[in-house]
C-alpha cells in the first residue's frame, strides 16, 4: 500500500493499533492458560485440596477433567 493508502487509513490507525494490542493480550493469556507447568501446578493443588477434605470427589473429578482437557488442547486452544 502506498503513501496515499496510508494517508486514507490514518483515521482508523488507533482502531488498528487497539486491535493489535488486544490480539497480543489474548495470545499471551492463552499461552499462560495452556502452559503445561501451570496446569500441573493446578492439578497438584487440586489433589492437595481433595486429600485435605476441602472439596468433594465430584468437584475434584470435574476440575481434574477440565485441567486434563487443557493439557491435551494446549497445541490447539480452539
Amino acid at each position: 500500500m502506498g503513501l496515499l493508502g496510508e494517508l486514507l487509513l490514518l483515521p482508523v490507525a488507533p482502531v488498528r493499533g487497539t486491535a493489535w494490542v488486544l490480539q497480543q493480550v489474548v495470545a499471551e493469556a492463552e499461552r499462560q492458560y495452556y502452559d503445561p507447568a501451570a496446569v500441573q501446578r493446578e492439578l497438584a493443588e487440586l489433589v492437595e485440596r481433595f486429600e485435605a477434605g476441602e472439596i468433594e470427589e465430584d468437584e475434584f473429578d470435574r476440575r481434574e477433567d477440565e485441567l486434563l482437557e487443557r493439557l491435551t488442547r494446549r497445541g490447539d486452544p480452539r
